[in-house]
């Protein structure tokens, strides 16, 4: 049965990428046999020059009745000065939350081609492969009361609220521990419960989680700072790590820096059912938009993910990553992964050299 893909391209460097991914689609569909068709809609600052809104109603219905959906990025200083209720990034946000996207999977793999573009050296980062598991749809980013509000003294003050109830705990943790047995069978959970009530709970419903349903795996407890300053410091340590909405935005980003390139990283969000939204970690990247310059291989990437979690087609999932290995071994470089004796090429070059690739 033919699956259906919406394509959501975004902002700024959204529609470049996305281009060169859905060129691996294609390949795919009429040279290796996948059955899918592409549909295209509008979000984030694309969707607001167009319709007044960062998520118009037909993009979220289109995403809803998809097998999956890729998204490119959102936003740019184009809408900063909107009020923060419908900047871009709130159509990313609508679409978590009305997907139902709780469970976001972050890979952070050195691939050894690249090794000496990392900022640490070569033997802390060397064959690193972690998975970062951030819930997404609860903490602070939606908790509720929030806002500004003027006091008395007449002074503003900014307030938002962390929370999560236990079943959200719960759900994310499954997540992690089910792929943790596909993995290492370790997984470290991300809190702050030495002096938030919230993530106090994190770690009582994480353990009794563990050590209810899956005595096999090995879990361990680590503060975030601490988690911050260990992914820097020995970051092999990690296999899976489990954590909130916002401890995880922040330390996605940070590993993904071990591997050289915000640039190299896919993401998958993920809902009960198994559908998923799959988008590059690295943003909008404005300041080189229209450049032609920026490195596809995160939204190729994201791809596979997507064929292996949303589409089960592993065998083609494994059959992109080899093809990104193939052109990293040939030396091909974007110029955030450049370095001395490699071959500079553009965004489309990249994207045509990785379904040259496939085989």
């Amino acid at each position: 049965m033919s699956k259906n893909i919406l394509i959501l391209p975004g902002d700024g460097i959204g529609p470049e990428i996305v281009t060169e991914a859905v060129k691996v689609l294609a390949a795919l569909r009429d040279d290796h046999g996948l059955e899918i068709e592409m549909d295209e809609a509008l979000v984030g600052g694309a969707a607001i020059d167009a319709t007044g809104v960062p998520l118009p109603d037909v993009t979220l219905q289109m995403a809803k009745e998809a097998d999956a959906v890729l998204l490119g990025a959102v936003g740019g200083p184009k809408w900063e000065s909107l009020d923060i209720s419908v900047r871009p990034e709130k159509g990313l946000l609508g679409l978590r939350s009305g997907l139902g996207l709780f469970a976001n999977l972050r890979p952070a793999i050195l691939y050894p081609q690249l090794a000496e573009a990392s900022t640490l050296k070569p033997e802390i980062v060397a064959g690193l492969d972690i998975l970062i598991v951030r819930e997404l749809t609860g903490d602070i980013y939606f908790g509720q009361p929030r806002g500004v509000r003027t006091l008395e003294s007449g002074e503003r003050q900014g307030f938002n609220t962390m929370v999560y109830a236990e079943h959200e705990i719960e759900r994310i943790v499954r997540v992690a521990c089910d792929i943790a047995r596909k993995r290492d069978r370790r997984v470290c959970s991300v809190d702050k419960a030495n002096v938030l009530e919230c993530t106090e709970l994190w770690r009582e419903v994480a353990t009794r989680v563990v050590k209810n349903e899956y005595p096999d795996i090995e879990l361990s407890h680590m503060y975030v700072d601490n988690a911050a300053m260990q992914l820097v410091r020995r970051p092999k340590q990690f296999d899976v790590m489990v954590t909130g909405n916002i401890f995880g935005d922040i330390l996605s980003d940070a590993a993904a820096m071990l591997t050289g390139s915000i640039g190299m990283l896919p993401s998958a969000s993920l809902n009960e059912s198994g559908r998923g939204m799959y988008e590059p970690i690295h943003g909008s990247a404005p300041d080189i938009a229209g450049k032609g310059i920026a490195n596809p291989l995160a939204t190729i990437l994201s791809l596979a993910m997507m064929l292996r979690y949303s589409l089960g087609h592993a065998a083609l999932a494994d059959r992109i990553e080899a093809a990104v290995n193939k052109v990293l071994d040939d030396g091909l470089r974007t110029p955030d992964i450049l370095s001395e004796g490699m071959i500079e090429v553009g965004t489309e070059a990249m994207g045509d050299a990785v379904v040259a690739a496939l085989i």
